[in-house]
């Protein structure tokens, strides 16, 4: 398989093994979609890592795969390549992409499905489609546009040039910068943290985040009021705040 779920204290881990560059061809594409609601359905994988190995996160597509490709091919798959990235991006738990090496074209597309992203010293991360004569396809239009702005993410698309770990991190890009060989560490600690959270609450935050992003500023206010009021029939509230009152802030165990 090209894609693998490890799971260990509540963290679940998606980890690309397509050497030697973990290049996405359509079994790895379906592959992730298939894990990726895998995780969403487990109970006992409460955060997420996408992570590509100690070299590369994921180099792109499998161009010669695509190449291979007509108009009326790319039209039949290019739902599928979409909804597969959608589905990583769609895990309703926190989600960190551990980038090491190269993250480009749908690399790049996928560490963006993440809610933070935490990057080597050694990673280069871009939109190189343009200069394959196409634009990116797996989201990176509006993923892109929407986390680092659009003029931002123009000059990404436009000139398809790759951007190195300090220049993401200026960018917004990336979330933090770690030394390569940390970078898993890290990404797991982060994970690790969340997974010990209130998971419905984690969950109705990260949609009206994400929510709000794609609609109206009402409409987001909407959700979150819902959230909000619906959280108060929850005993992670319940736990949550008797802990706040006999204990102080931040000493909450949840379940």
């Amino acid at each position: 398989m090209t894609v693998h779920l490890e799971v260990a204290d509540g963290v679940g881990t998606l980890r690309l093994d397509r050497p030697p560059m973990n290049a996405l061809d359509v079994a790895t594409q379906d592959r992730l979609k298939e894990l990726a609601e895998e995780a969403t359905r487990r109970d006992d994988v409460r955060a997420v890592v996408i992570y590509g190995g100690e070299k590369v996160f994921a180099a792109g597509a499998d161009i010669k795969e695509m190449q291979a490709m007509d108009h009326t091919a790319m039209i039949l798959r290019a739902r599928g390549l979409q909804d597969s990235f959608t589905a990583v991006a769609r895990i309703p738990k926190p989600v960190v992409a551990a980038v090491t090496g190269y993250a480009l074209g749908g690399g790049c597309e996928l560490a963006l499905c993440a809610d933070y992203r935490i990057a080597g010293d050694n990673a280069k991360l871009g939109q190189p489609e343009i200069l394959l004569g196409l634009i990116p396809g797996a989201g990176g239009t509006q993923r892109l546009s929407r986390l680092i702005g659009p003029s931002r993410a123009k000059d990404l698309i436009f000139t398809g040039r790759q951007v190195r770990a300090d220049e993401a991190l200026t960018l917004g890009l990336v979330d933090r910068v770690v030394p390569a060989a940390e970078v898993y560490e890290q990404a797991h600690a982060w994970a690790a943290k969340l997974a010990k959270g209130p998971a419905l609450a984690l969950r109705a935050a990260k949609e009206s985040v994400d929510t709000g992003l794609e609609t109206d500023i009402d409409t987001g206010l909407a959700v979150e009021r819902n959230w909000f009021a619906g959280l108060f029939a929850t005993e992670d509230r319940e736990r949550g705040m008797r802990s706040f009152v006999e204990e102080g802030p931040g000493k909450a165990k949840f379940l």
